[in-house]
């Protein structure tokens, strides 16, 4: 009777070994999505080749801008799949800037099938953010 609970408890061991031995070979996927640097060589074919499109206009200089930055990472991630993100830095950029009527900065543009279609102004809190681009995926 030992050798028979013994023998059990061994195959089940074996089995519980390679299940795990099976799941820790497989590689980890994580979903993360980087955010885009865009100037003018590069915005149009990144806003058109993705259906939609956060486009973070900002500059170095600005605090707003630095604040919402993690904020902007976390809803790459949090969309990914969905939305492609990317920034214009606009000292870099005026010209761009001009083009979307970007007169104050943190200004992000969502772009659906290569179109501007809404924008908004200022440091937001990330749960006004999401609502935002939730409201523009519609």
């Amino acid at each position: 009777m030992d050798e028979e609970l013994e023998r059990i408890k061994m195959n089940k061991l074996k089995k519980l070994m390679s299940k795990l031995s099976k799941e820790s070979s497989k590689p980890e996927v994580k979903q993360t999505q980087q955010i885009v640097e865009l100037d003018s060589t590069n915005f149009d074919e990144f806003v058109s080749k993705n259906p939609n499109v956060v486009v973070d206009f900002w500059a170095e200089w600005c605090g707003p801008c630095r604040m919402i930055a993690p904020v902007l990472k976390e809803l790459a991630s949090e969309f990914s799949g969905r939305v492609a993100f990317a920034k214009v830095n606009v000292d870099k950029n005026d010209v761009l800037a001009a083009r979307f009527g970007v007169s104050a900065i943190p200004t992000l543009v969502f772009f659906r099938n290569g179109k501007a279609v809404d924008m908004v102004v200022g440091a937001l809190p990330k749960s006004q953010i999401k609502a935002w681009i939730e409201k523009n995926l519609r």
